[in-house]
């Protein structure tokens, strides 16, 4: 009798290694849809379960045994991937690898598993269980999954129904769009064999995705949500009704289009990502980002306070311009703008990208240690610094950045109950880390939050039915108390 139980389905998400300068709530705010797409791609009579690693503490499942197992890989967590892959082979279980780190290198994960799926796997995804289970896929099998795939926007809904209950700021992670517009060098969309196509669901299927989950707080995982304003102005006039507060990644390319970011104010937009990445026009253009320049970042950024939608900026530290000051002279940029919150990278040429292949030729790639490769690490050598400037640098901005001086400098120009809001969440999302150790793997995170989303949400309202820049009705009325976690 096999020691495995036929047609149960395991589907793994490995532990990220811990970065010090981030948040333990990191991966508690929104579920990755990877997996539970493929769990929606499943076909009858499998029975699909989930374990995601940074959530929930201890080792995956082992009893029962399950017939097959998939896992996502990214490079940060590679080995990890592969250590479990081990186990669950050892055990009898067939494992299929998928993701980026694959896609990437697939002759490298293919010596870790049954079989390994490169590109889009949902729309090959029960040929793939088929061959698995047959046999006629074995010994590290490659299948090329199609980016291109023609029925995307007609893919079922991912299956929040196998995330675990409570553990997420949000369940509502939604995806309306796919790919982007850019073709940044250093960004895992430009992965060799990747090939995502730039490509936008129905506006309708996506607030019907939406109603059906069911919470006030939604979160857009897209790589540029508003890449087509047309169709930006249409999501949100479809938003607009429903009351929502609303979160998502945009280039610094939506302030060409001040309607649409009232549009995006007035449908519950709270919060914004940008990759902003550096401050120096040309190391923009030498990456190929078709955006504006980061002269007119301070235009850009003044339009969507206006609208009272935060900024998250991102900064990547380490280009070949980038020398020791580059850490004070973006700090000082930061404060000055008032940003709600920063997000600070270092650098790191991804396999398959461009960049790696660039600081290959070079002799610049210092190790293929992929543990390393989480964008806390040096991986290269960089141009104008030493790997230990740029590490220690990078380490120093984010200290000073959530340093008490540094969180009042950047509080809200007006109101004592906003300033009061930002500070709050601040601490509790960057400064008291002990407890969301204590939270996340008691799946507390969606309780802890809700309350706060919920006042922030109602009070948001309240703001909307205001014009730009009128003053409250009623002097002593609060100001909306700002989350401080966009995207």
């Amino acid at each position: 009798m096999s020691t495995t139980e036929r047609s149960l389905l395991l589907l793994i998400n490995p532990r990220y290694r811990r970065n010090p300068c981030s948040s333990a709530a990191r991966h508690a705010l929104t579920p990755s849809l990877a997996l539970p797409t493929i769990a929606a791609a499943t076909p009858a009579p499998w029975r699909v379960k989930f374990h995601d690693e940074n959530i929930a503490p201890g080792e995956p499942p082992i009893a029962p045994v399950p017939e097959v197992v998939g896992i996502t890989v990214h490079t940060a967590f590679a080995y990890r991937a592969y250590d479990i892959a081990r186990r669950y082979r050892a055990l009898g279980s067939r494992v299929v690898l998928g993701g980026l780190h694959v896609t990437a290198l697939p002759r490298e994960a293919a010596q870790h598993a049954d079989a390994v799926v490169t590109g889009e796997g949902a729309g090959v995804w029960p040929s793939v269980l088929d061959g698995v289970r047959s046999g006629t896929l074995r010994d590290g099998a490659i299948v090329r999954g199609d980016a291109r795939h023609p029925g995307y926007a007609d893919q079922p809904w991912p299956r929040r129904d196998i995330l675990p209950r409570g553990a997420f700021l949000t369940n509502a992670s939604i995806i309306a769009t796919r790919g982007c517009t850019q073709r940044c060098g250093y960004c895992y969309l430009s992965t060799r064999g990747l090939d995502v196509p730039y490509q936008k669901r129905p506006v309708c299927d996506v607030v019907a995705e939406i109603d059906a989950i069911g919470e006030r707080y939604v979160v857009f995982t897209d790589n540029n949500l508003m890449a087509d304003p047309a169709y930006g102005a249409e999501l949100c006039r479809a938003l607009q009704p429903r009351k929502l507060l609303w979160s998502a990644a945009v280039t610094v390319d939506v302030a060409r289009h001040p309607d649409l970011v009232r549009l995006m104010a007035a449908s519950g937009c709270h919060g914004v990502f940008i990759g902003l990445e550096t401050l120096s026009d040309d190391t923009l253009r030498a990456q190929r980002k078709r955006t504006l320049a980061p002269s007119t970042y301070m235009r850009a950024l003044q339009l969507l306070a206006e609208h009272g939608i935060e900024v998250n900026g991102s900064f990547v530290f380490g280009f070949d311009a980038d020398g020791p000051d580059v850490f004070d002279r973006t700090l000082a940029f930061i404060v000055e703008q008032r940003l709600a919150c920063a997000t600070f990278h270092i650098l790191t040429p991804y396999p398959g990208t461009p960049l790696f292949e660039q600081l290959d030729r070079e002799g610049r790639i210092l190790t293929r240690d992929w543990s390393s490769y989480d964008t806390a690490h040096v991986v290269f050598r960089p141009r104008r610094m030493t790997p230990r400037q740029l590490e220690e640098g990078y380490r120093r901005a984010y200290k000073q950045l959530y340093a008490w001086s540094t969180v009042f400098a950047r509080r809200p120009r007006a109101g004592l109950v906003r300033t009061g809001g930002y500070i709050a969440v601040t601490a509790l999302y960057k400064k008291w880390d002990w407890l969301w150790r204590g939270l996340v793997p008691l799946r507390l995170t969606h309780a802890v939050w809700r309350p706060i989303v919920e006042a922030h949400r109602r009070l948001s309202l309240a703001q909307r039915e205001r014009p730009v820049g009128a003053p409250a009705a009623d002097p002593a009325e609060p100001a909306p108390v700002r989350l401080g976690l966009v995207a």
